[in-house]
């Protein structure tokens, strides 16, 4: 595959975390910047890129995409999604291998369709990266398994978004509960679908400040 395009920005030379960011369709790493530079300002020892998809967007030369949404339904939605996958997750490896970090030290954040892959990685066996910030975004199946040990899943929504339903991040919590995963999920009011403020704030306290359930639980508790 051929190197995936990225914006750098931030690379310390010593890295102790990874934090990769990936854009909604038809946008570009570019849009992703303040999102990025929240991150940055946080984890200061962490390589922080935003990443491009790596095909071009129908409507916006300037755009990219991870799988086209032209006749994309509820059906086939899974299978361009999981077709999309291999090139996202050589993209993840890449600045794995670039930076020394590993998938335990690796976050996702991702808007949109973004999210979506993001999301998508999660469900793998051996996932690509340990944390996941998915910003109006949904699971393109839900999830069917127990999640690999060890990562946690943030799910971010705004209430008013039209484009991505905040039920889809209703339905996914719900699941990912069932199956006993480490995640949370927040709804903001009067948020449309877009890379809120708010969303980028919450998304930069997760990875900051979650505690991992299975921390709290005793052994041979179950989670509630």
């Amino acid at each position: 595959m051929n190197e995936p395009l990225a914006l750098v920005l931030q690379r310390p030379s010593k890295a102790a975390q990874l934090i990769l960011l990936f854009h909604g369709r038809g946008s570009n790493a570019q849009a992703m910047t303040v999102v990025g530079q929240a991150y940055a300002r946080a984890f200061p020892q962490a390589v922080v890129v935003a990443i491009d998809a790596p095909y071009p967007y129908e409507s916006n030369p300037e755009g990219h995409q991870w799988f086209s949404s032209v006749g994309l339904t509820e059906e086939n939605r899974p299978e361009r999604v999981a077709t999309a996958l291999p090139a996202f997750e050589y993209a993840v490896r890449h600045w794995q291998q670039l930076s020394g970090v590993d998938a335990a030290g690796t976050a996702l954040v991702g808007f949109s369709q973004g999210a979506i892959m993001a999301l998508e990685s999660a469900l793998r066996p051996e996932p690509v990266a340990a944390r996941i910030v998915a910003i109006a975004g949904r699971f393109a199946r839900l999830p069917e398994q127990p999640l690999h040990e060890g990562g946690s899943i943030h799910l971010l929504h705004g209430k008013a978004d039209t484009v991505i339903p905040y039920r889809h991040t209703i339905e996914g919590a719900m699941r990912l509960k069932t199956l006993g995963a480490d995640f949370t999920a927040d709804v903001l009011p009067f948020v449309g679908h877009e890379l809120h403020p708010d969303l980028v704030a919450l998304g930069v306290e997760k990875l900051q400040h979650h505690i991992p359930a299975r921390l709290w639980i005793q052994p041979g508790e179950e989670p509630e």
